[in-house]
Order: C-alpha cells, then sequence, then structure tokens
C-alpha cells in the first residue's frame, strides 16, 4: 500500500467508526468536499498535513492518532 492509499483508507475507517458520511467530516473540518473526494479518489498527489490537520480537528483525534496504525508502520519508502 502507498502512502495516499493508506491516508484515504485511514480517512474512511475513521469515518465509518464515528458513522459520518464523507460531506459530514469534510463540513465539520472545514475542508471543502472536493477536496476530501479528491484525496479519498487519489486524485491528490499529495494531500496537504495541514488539511490532514483539519480532518483531525473534525474527527476529534490528533495527528498522531491519524497515522498510528499498521498500515503507516508498514508503508515503504517512497523515494524514487
Amino acid at each position: 500500500m502507498r502512502t495516499k492509499e493508506a491516508i484515504a483508507h485511514r480517512i474512511l475507517q475513521l469515518c465509518d467508526a464515528q458513522g459520518l458520511a464523507v460531506n459530514e467530516l469534510a463540513n465539520i473540518s472545514g475542508v471543502s468536499p472536493s477536496t476530501v473526494y479528491s484525496i479519498l479518489n487519489e486524485k491528490s498527489q499529495n494531500p496537504g498535513a495541514i488539511t490532514i490537520k483539519k480532518l483531525c480537528d473534525g474527527l476529534g483525534i490528533t495527528l498522531g492518532e491519524f497515522f498510528s496504525t499498521p498500515e503507516f508502520d508498514g508503508l515503504e519508502q517512497e523515494i524514487k
């Protein structure tokens, strides 16, 4: 799994756990729905840290909690 895939998966996982639709997450986070959907469908090549932080704020979690999963721990380097 690549980093952007892991981010998309984690957002969906957290929305599911909190019973939130993607549009609801966007609204409570102050991020446009189109931005969230571009992250989820991997059109966004590099979702910014500030955007991820806003999503975390909307979810009521820290960046550390967002990234503290086996999916992120197991990512390989993406240096090309």
